[in-house]
């Protein structure tokens, strides 16, 4: 194989579609949700993706499997979690179990504003699904996405 292999540019062809997709979807919802509701992309995410949390086994994420979630490293989470901690939206508390462990629950304050951010997000998400389907070259992927389902845990 060689660099102008034809498999290979369509491989980057396709890559660069999925980015370009990516980009524009979350860029129209962060700033939906930044004149709106004072939050970013990430941090809806990540009040999203504790609000799932259960009390039941393993219902609570550790900080590795928040920041594989929320795609940043967990340096970068940690940072995230004490932004919202600080404007009280997020809690830390030692686990029960170990107290090695730190979770982090959402608060009442951060579950309100989570309630009233969602039909921005999802309402945005929409928008640019739409907007992005007029074009061409993205118009395939905008179909895989909206097919897509989440996977079911094992």
């Amino acid at each position: 194989m060689t660099a102008t292999d034809p498999a290979l540019t369509a491989l980057a062809q396709g890559w660069c579609a999925l980015s370009l997709l990516h980009g524009r979807i979350e860029s129209h919802i962060e700033r939906a949700l930044q004149s709106r509701h004072d939050l970013s992309v990430r941090e809806y995410s990540l009040l999203d993706v504790l609000s799932r949390q259960h009390a039941g086994e393993g219902g609570h994420l550790q900080m590795k499997q928040v920041a594989d979630a929320v795609v940043l490293s967990q340096s970068a989470t940690t940072r995230l979690v004490t932004r919202l901690e600080d404007r009280g939206l997020l809690e830390r508390y030692l686990c029960p179990t170990d107290r090695r462990g730190i979770y982090t629950d959402v608060t009442e304050a951060g579950l309100t504003l989570l309630e009233e951010a969602r039909p921005t997000n999802d309402t945005a998400l929409r928008e640019a699904l739409d907007e992005a389907a007029k074009n061409p070259d993205l118009a395939l992927l905008v179909r895989v996405v909206e097919t897509l389902k989440a996977p079911v845990p094992a």
